[in-house]
């Protein structure tokens, strides 16, 4: 392919995008070749074409921008992370607007340390299929538990800063530890049997699996199917504390909590005495307050019900004065009085007042009792029935 050019003298001079062209035309006629490297700057975005990675020599330092479809890197299904290696397949590029190098890679392929990795993603599907992962199976951490369980290694400074937390946070608890083999052959095995062991301790509540940071392969015995399986089935809750925050072991999954260090386990596993302490004399301070406040309260009613009770006997004669006075009007309103002053007269012979004329004879002397004084008076006519009206 000739390249563009112009002759300046004795000079070819090639324009920048003639030479971008150029070389760019040469690099596509190089075969496709296979690139080792470490995968770091992995950028993927749906709404992108394309996926952007950089491969790193992890002994010599150096780089290579590597661009791939995201349709066909989506496709490969490998749900690779920075910090894997992996061997790519394509060919060198050059993006002739800016001259960048980049390699155009057509497929991606895990080595080594990729190799687990894809075990383990095959096994955290099959376990989540099971529903180990599920959230609802988990459960809660004990608010005060009587012994705290460690699962750690030997000499492990994770013990250390279990026990000093644990010291200073909440010191009724008592710390039951478990020491075991946490990497290299058989550690899988012995972390199983130590949480199962632990598990069954009479006092122990909850368990703290803890383990410092390490490098990829220090921490895959806590991702073996055993262990896992272990801690689902634990009969104490469990809360993992194993490896970086970055890190994410498959126990963490199965795991009833996660903490990012042992001393951040120690505080989701028990109460920060002192903090007790001041909601205690909080809450006794309230209590104080609310039985003041009801002595006060049982004292008012009290006095108003001695103050009522002092009152009654002066209530009852006034209501009984009151009803003997209706009563007293009641008898004025018929007594012979009364009827005397509405212009009637009591008629009398001898000691008995005078009912029936027929009782009475002519010449007979009667008394005549009016309102105001009375009259003597001689009978001088009898009629034994009233006049018709």
């Amino acid at each position: 392919m000739k390249v563009p050019h112009t002759i300046v003298g004795d000079r070819k001079v090639f324009s920048v995008s003639a030479f971008n062209g150029g070389i760019a035309s040469w690099l596509a006629r190089l075969p496709q070749v296979w690139v080792e490297g470490e995968v770091t700057e992995l950028k993927r975005v749906d709404a992108w074409a394309t996926v952007f990675l950089t491969l790193k020599d992890p002994g010599g330092g150096a780089t290579l921008r590597v661009t791939m479809s995201r349709r066909r890197f989506d496709a490969l299904a490998l749900g690779i992370a920075d910090g894997e290696k992996v061997h790519v397949l394509g060919r060198a590029e050059l993006y002739e607007q800016k001259g960048d190098l980049a390699f155009r890679a057509v497929t991606v392929e895990r080595i080594g340390v990729g190799d687990h990795l894809a075990a383990i993603e095959r096994l955290k599907r099959l376990l989540a299929a099971e529903g180990l992962f599920a959230v609802e199976r988990k459960h809660p951490l004990p608010a005060f538990p009587r012994a705290v369980g460690l699962l750690t290694g030997s000499d492990a400074a994770a013990r250390g800063d279990v026990e000093k937390a644990l010291a200073s946070r909440f010191p009724l608890a008592r710390l039951v530890v478990c020491e075991t083999r946490v990497q290299g052959a058989g550690a899988g095995e012995g972390i199983a049997r130590g949480i199962e062991r632990i598990g069954r301790h009479p006092e122990v509540d909850v368990l703290i699996v803890a383990r410092g940071g390490g490098s990829f392969e220090d921490l895959l015995p806590f991702s073996d199917e055993r262990v896992v399986r272990a801690v689902a089935g634990s009969l104490v809750p469990v809360v993992s504390a194993v490896g970086h925050e970055q890190d994410t072991p498959l126990c963490d999954l199965a795991a009833d909590a996660r903490a990012s260090t042992p001393t951040a386990a120690v505080r989701l596993v028990v109460p920060d005495a002192a903090e007790l302490r001041a909601r205690m004399r909080m809450v006794h301070g309230r209590l104080g307050r609310c039985v003041r406040d009801r002595v006060a309260r049982d004292r008012e009613r009290l006095e108003a019900r001695h103050r009522d009770l002092g009152r009654l006997p002066s209530l009852a004669v006034e209501r009984r004065r009151a009803r003997l006075d209706h009563a007293g009007a009641r008898l004025q309103a018929v007594a012979p009085a009364a009827t005397l002053r509405r212009g009637y007269a009591i008629v009398r012979h001898g000691d008995h007042p005078l009912r029936d004329a027929a009782t009475v004879a002519i010449g007979a002397r009667v008394e005549v009792e009016l309102a105001t004084g009375s009259l003597a008076a001689d009978v001088t006519e009898v009629r034994p029935e009233a006049p018709a009206p």
